[in-house]
């Protein structure tokens, strides 16, 4: 009986070894710069097909940056995990666009600097093309517009950690001091005066 209990075991942990591998071969990932790594981070963690996002620095040549220390030439990003079966890169692509205003060239909503410029990083040559087809139809809807949004080789990512781990799903861990934060930026009413119907705000 014990040993029929533990083949039942044993067969069972490799049928769950497997599963689990298979799940993590489809997982792929993506790095985008939207400004704040709070709000980048809330509007991806609903995306469905979304199972991870941290924040984090990308895009600069200082080694580990931190948030109170040096970051200068970094971009403040997301670094986000994602099932293809479910969301694919450019539904990434697509929940990206409207979630950033692509035409500000000083950072973005009231945070303004280089850390919270937008770009996208991509790490293949699909990934290129898919995301250069999806500028030119950001481009093609706003004609009096300017995209400023650069398309830009992927680096080292950094993820927030340490002392400064609050910073990963801050709008979890602190609602009240997100939303009035978001509010007060006026990252939503822009958005929506720049996509309309399209924006995917909370």
């Amino acid at each position: 009986m014990n040993k029929i209990f533990s083949l039942t075991v044993l067969l069972l942990s490799i049928v769950s070894l497997q599963l689990f591998s298979i799940k993590a071969a489809s997982a792929e990932k993506a790095i985008l710069a939207g400004g704040c790594f709070w709000c980048m981070e809330s509007d991806f963690e609903k995306l469905e097909g979304v199972s991870d996002v941290v924040s984090g620095f990308t895009g600069g040549e200082i080694p580990n940056p931190t948030y109170r220390g040096n970051h200068d030439g970094h971009y403040e990003a997301v670094e986000i995990t994602y099932d293809p079966a479910v969301v694919d890169y450019q539904g990434i692509l697509d929940h990206y666009w409207v979630n950033i205003d692509p035409f500000d060239a000083s950072g973005q909503f009231c945070d303004k600097g280089s850390s919270y410029l937008s770009a996208v990083f991509v790490s293949n040559n699909q990934e290129k093309l898919l995301a250069e087809q999806s500028k030119k139809k950001v481009i093609a809807m706003f004609p009096g517009e300017t995209v400023v949004t650069p398309i830009l080789t992927v680096s080292t990512f950094y993820p927030i950690k340490g002392a400064e781990s609050h910073h990963q799903d801050f709008y979890i861990n602190n609602p009240i001091r997100y939303k009035a934060y978001r509010w007060n930026c006026g990252r939503d009413k822009r958005l929506k005066a720049i996509w309309g119907d399209l924006a995917t705000v909370n």
